[in-house]
């Protein structure tokens, strides 16, 4: 990592004219959190958008086509010293959060991309805000990191993109979400998130077994809450420290899931769904897994379940976490009223949706009924 520079003297370009706001480049803006980052600090900021290859189409910023893994993000020299010259501030969002890619290609994009935004924020004197996750503090055991070798990676890819920011010592701050949520009142998310397909199949009735007790904790904040925490530190110029944004102790439990989804399925006018049974996290390993490696089921059940298991592995937590919401330029703190508000606007979401695939169990279950009664 290249030390802190100064900023370069200025070419003759347009970019020397005076903004009426700071520019702030954003990575990840296509992600579920960067689209309401965006919503967020559109506002008050020349939003600048890197992205790759899928445009984000939104006239409320600009965007700018490089890649996080390329030298000076695949930009021409003149290109990123102009890029310096620009931007106030750097937040970096853009992360490889699929599992089922290589582990070390998730390792490599998540740490070479945070090297490359901390190059551009030191040259361009500008603070640097890193968005990682709560979930650091799960460190995997090796049995762990065997079976389920791409959430080990991401844990561990953000672990050290930290790492290299507090190397770094630039101004800014580490922000660490737990599980994001759509919008606590709409309940819309950019993009489905794994624990949102588990939830919406425990409304459909097709988990029979979750690893965890009842009473395991199962962190997640509306993402509304996590992009004004986010929003609040920036504006605020916070030039240190780490941020927890998690439901601490307001977290729903693993029984209050399932509750939720039943009841939700019952409003939908589907058959009350068969509660997953909660094995313990011991029994995972020692019987759970063990039976789905060795077992005739189909490889598609197979797959479900060791998404479910690898999910909730590392999402789950017996104690709940620290929490900095609510704090002085940290956004609010949701109650435990809140949360459960919005998990139902978010199970809401999935099945607007969702139209199709309800009335068809619908259907499935006025003819099961059916049957029954004629029998």
């Amino acid at each position: 990592m290249p030390p802190h520079l100064p900023r370069p003297t200025a070419l003759p370009t347009p970019n020397d004219a005076p903004h009426d706001r700071p520019t702030l480049l954003l990575t990840g803006g296509t992600g579920v959190l960067g689209r309401a980052l965006i919503d967020e600090l559109c506002a008050d900021f020349d939003l600048l958008c890197l992205r790759r290859n899928r445009p984000l189409d939104d006239p409320r910023v600009r965007e700018l086509q490089g890649d996080l893994l390329a030298p000076r993000l695949g930009l021409t020299p003149r290109a990123w010293h102009e890029l310096a010259l620009e931007v106030d501030v750097v937040l970096h969002s853009a992360a490889e959060t699929n599992w089922r890619m290589p582990p070390a290609d998730i390792v490599r994009t998540n740490t070479l991309g945070t090297e490359t935004t901390l190059d551009l924020a030191a040259r361009a004197d500008a603070p640097l805000y890193l968005v990682s996750t709560a979930f650091v503090a799960s460190v995997p055991s090796e049995e762990d990191a065997r079976r389920f070798p791409g959430a080990a990676a991401y844990l561990a890819s953000k672990t050290r993109a930290e790492q290299l920011v507090r190397e770094a010592d630039l101004p800014g701050a580490i922000v660490r979400p737990s599980v994001v949520m759509g919008d606590s009142t709409s309940g819309r998310i950019a993009g489905v998130q794994g624990l949102t397909k588990t939830l919406g199949s425990m409304v459909l009735g097709q988990v029979p077994v979750l690893p965890g007790a009842p009473d395991a904790r199962v962190d997640m904040v509306p993402q509304d809450y996590v992009s004004r925490a986010i929003g609040d530190l920036v504006r605020g110029g916070v030039s240190s420290g780490e941020f927890w944004l998690t439901a601490g102790k307001e977290t729903l439990r693993l029984r209050e899931l399932a509750d939720t989804c039943a009841e939700f399925a019952v409003r939908c006018g589907l058959p009350v769904p068969h509660r997953p049974r909660l094995i313990p996290v011991e029994a995972v390993h020692r019987l759970l897994l063990p039976m789905l490696e060795g077992t005739a089921l189909p490889e598609s059940t197979r797959r479900r379940f060791q998404h479910y298991a690898e999910l909730l592995l590392v999402f789950q937590r017996e104690l709940p976490f620290d929490t900095s919401l609510g704090q002085p330029h940290c956004g609010a703190r949701p109650s435990h009223a809140d949360i459960r508000a919005a998990l139902v606007r978010n199970l809401e979401s999935w099945a607007d949706d969702r139209p199709a695939l309800l009335t068809r169990h619908r259907a499935a279950h006025a003819m099961t009924t059916r049957t029954e009664v004629a029998s």
